[in-house]
């Protein structure tokens, strides 16, 4: 079975529809303009913002304008005193070590003396060192790790610029500790400033120094 279709005429446009719509448009009751959004409220500053804000500008206003206007002379002020400071600092530091040392010598010499399974473990290295024919190693060696146990043991007594004639006359040192560190200490000089090898007497003068302070019962 077939289906047959016919179109819905258009109305069109005609003078009466015209009319109509305009008598539409004009009635009153009717809204066909967009409406426009709302007006955004202003919001109103709360009183004592307001007093605060007043405050703030009558006693920080003159501040800000003196800072504003002496800014330059401010960060001159500010470098002078950040340097002085450091100079200060510094000048502390380096007045105080000699004070520190007149301090260190005022105290009585305490009976200090290296462990002596050290002081034996020290010698045996060094003696392999000499036994090679390696005496100013061996010498140095000694020079060395005596001066580590003093720094493990006192501190106090060094700093890092410490040097061995410093230590050979260190006054809290015991007199034997200072004796021994200035034989060592010589050979050293001698070996490595005056750039003269140092020789098996020289080692076994070096050895003698230390073993009669640390292990007085060495042979």
């Amino acid at each position: 079975m077939a289906f047959v279709t016919q179109s819905i005429p258009h109305p069109g446009a005609t003078p009466a529809a015209d009319a109509a719509w305009a008598k539409v448009r004009a009635m009153g009751d009717i809204q066909f303009t967009p409406l426009s959004p709302p007006p955004t409220p202003v919001q109103q500053t709360p009183p004592w913002l307001r007093a605060l804000a007043a405050w703030l500008e009558k006693w920080l206003g003159p501040a800000g304008l003196w800072l504003a206007q002496h800014w330059r002379a401010i960060e001159i002020a500010t470098v002078v005193v950040v340097a002085l400071v450091v100079l200060w600092v510094l000048w502390s530091v380096l007045h105080d070590r000699p004070a520190r040392q007149r301090r260190a010598a005022a105290e009585p010499a305490p009976d200090w003396h290296p462990d002596a399974a050290m002081a034996s473990a020290l010698l045996a290295d060094a003696d392999q060192l000499a036994a090679a024919g390696r005496y100013d190693e061996a010498v140095h060696l000694l020079l060395r790790r005596s001066f580590d146990d003093i720094a493990k043991a006192r501190p106090d007594w060094l700093t890092p610029a410490s040097t061995a004639r410093e230590i050979a006359g260190l006054a809290p040192l015991p007199g034997a500790a200072r004796s021994a560190f200035a034989v060592i200490s010589g050979e050293v000089e001698r070996s490595r400033y005056a750039l003269a090898h140092l020789d098996h007497p020289d080692w076994l003068r070096a050895r003698a120094a230390y073993a009669a302070f640390a292990v007085p019962a060495a042979p």
